[in-house]
């Protein structure tokens, strides 16, 4: 395709792009408020309403579309499933988008979005362009994962590929939203890593200032979290190592800004690979930020 087309559908905007295939040139980025406290339909039409404005600034006509989503589609039943943002659960959410624009659309979520933009557009092109696996990982409010192979995502056949966030990780830890106890998004995320330091301290502090305490070494409590932080990534990251064998990590969400997790955290995972405590993998910080929701949702139709 000479132009790429996608949208990422957040839970407050709506944010498009058309970039020029072969230069990366932006053509268009225009943003619309999703609504979605006014329900399922509104969102559909205000995708409408975005697509038309990419329409009328560039002058072009899409003949397909890529679309993060903040959930997945079920490959059996057409419909959206894990999203938090609720309204979209249970609906057939590609053929109404389809119906809406006109066009064929391809859809992933913001996870895969995620790995997909800084494999083929981000810090993996930049840093090893001849990767052929890539796992991106989200470490902020929640957990996720996406998987890259040879460029493109792998959704699986559920539609639930590289969500590494709800494999259990303490049996008997915090209840998830997904009907589980304790899934590594109960245990490192940012808010998870809060609710510790709380536990053990007795106070309520951001993960931001817990890690400023940590590096200073004026509070063992703050320490204590890091520590379980970086012990818990290490084991988790391991598993998803030992299966895939990525030749890149990319760390994204807030919790990823934290630098010892790309030292001692990988330093840690020499104690739980298969391989004679030999890491090889390289951990690398996003490149894109923000960004990677909409540049991951173009790249999807690169090769439709």
């Amino acid at each position: 395709m000479k132009y790429l087309w996608g949208v990422d559908l957040g839970g407050t905007k709506i944010e498009g792009i058309v970039i020029e295939a072969e230069t990366g040139k932006i053509m268009a980025r225009p943003r619309v408020d999703t609504g979605a406290d006014k329900g399922y339909e509104h969102i559909i039409n205000q995708i409408g309403v975005l697509i038309e404005m990419l329409k009328t600034q560039t002058g072009l006509i899409p003949t397909a579309v890529g679309f993060s989503t903040p959930g997945a589609l079920n490959p059996s039943s057409q419909t959206m499933k894990n999203c938090n943002t609720t309204c979209l659960n249970g609906m057939p959410l590609k053929a109404d988008i389809e119906k809406k624009i006109g066009v064929p659309i391809e859809i992933a979520n913001d996870a895969n979005c995620f790995a997909l933009a800084e494999a083929n557009m981000g810090v993996v092109k930049e840093v090893m362009p001849d990767a052929k696996v890539v796992f991106g990982v989200i470490l902020g409010t929640g957990v996720g994962g996406g998987v890259v192979v040879d460029g493109k995502v792998i959704n699986g056949r559920h539609g639930i590929g590289g969500e590494w966030g709800h494999i259990v990780f303490d049996y008997n830890g915090e209840d998830c939203y997904c009907g589980k106890k304790g899934c590594n998004e109960k245990v490192f995320a940012g808010p998870a890593l809060e609710r510790h330091y709380e536990r053990i301290s007795g106070q309520k502090l951001r993960l931001k200032e817990v890690y400023q305490r940590h590096l200073a070494g004026t509070d063992a409590f703050a320490s204590q979290t890091i520590e379980h932080l970086l012990d818990s990534f290490s084991k988790a990251i391991t598993s998803i190592i030992n299966v895939l064998d990525p030749d890149c990590i990319v760390i994204g969400g807030g919790v990823g800004n934290i630098d010892l997790l790309y030292t001692e955290g990988v330093k840690r995972v020499e104690n739980y690979i298969f391989n004679n405590r030999i890491v090889e993998t390289l951990f690398l910080k996003p490149k894109l930020g923000d960004s990677a929701g909409v540049f991951g949702a173009a790249e999807l139709v690169r090769n439709m």
